[in-house]
């Protein structure tokens, strides 16, 4: 009875905080403006603006001008907007692509591949990133304000664990 009561602990069970899509161009103007508008049509949220953080004059660009945009997608719109970014990938990810926290990160190297969405000449064509964010009960302790602390090895997420849950809940292959 025991061993069940350890596979069904809430406090095991991981869950995604959310899920992060970034179009970096790095450059502003009109290409940024339809990145923009693309960011926003494709997770139906509003995306912000992301800037450099240091100047670089090669390919010139100034500190604080804005280079890319990016939208943070939680709930039930992020696994909505995974379940759709997945098939564009056909369920594969790489191992390499997780952290040794769990996290996951992808690109898609062409919007249009995603299902639902078709080639916009005005707009063209722009790669993006996913991240997927993990986390499960008490990771507020590492975030809170007051009295934060860090948390010990044993209550992080392991790369293994993220990837059993994206094969159990998603249907990902793992190559």
């Amino acid at each position: 009875m025991s061993q069940v009561n350890l596979q069904v602990n809430p406090m095991r069970q991981i869950k995604i905080t959310k899920v992060t899509v970034n179009i970096g161009l790095g450059e502003s103007g009109e290409r940024l403006q339809k990145a923009f508008q693309l960011l926003e049509e494709l997770t139906g949220s509003k995306p912000v603006y992301t800037k450099a953080r240091k100047s670089i004059k090669e390919f010139d660009v100034r500190k604080g001008a804005p280079i890319g945009v990016m939208v943070t997608l939680r709930g039930k719109k992020a696994e909505e907007f995974l379940n759709k970014v997945l098939a564009a990938v056909n369920y594969k990810i790489k191992s390499s692509s997780f952290d040794k926290h769990g996290n996951v990160s992808f690109g898609i190297s062409e919007h249009v591949v995603i299902p639902g969405t078709r080639y916009d000449p005005e707009i063209g064509i722009f790669g993006l990133d996913v991240c997927i964010t993990f986390e499960r009960p008490g990771f507020r302790v590492a975030k809170r304000k007051r009295q934060r602390s860090r948390l010990p090895s044993s209550v992080r997420i392991k790369k293994e664990e993220s990837m059993r849950y994206l094969t159990e809940k998603f249907g990902v292959t793992i190559v």
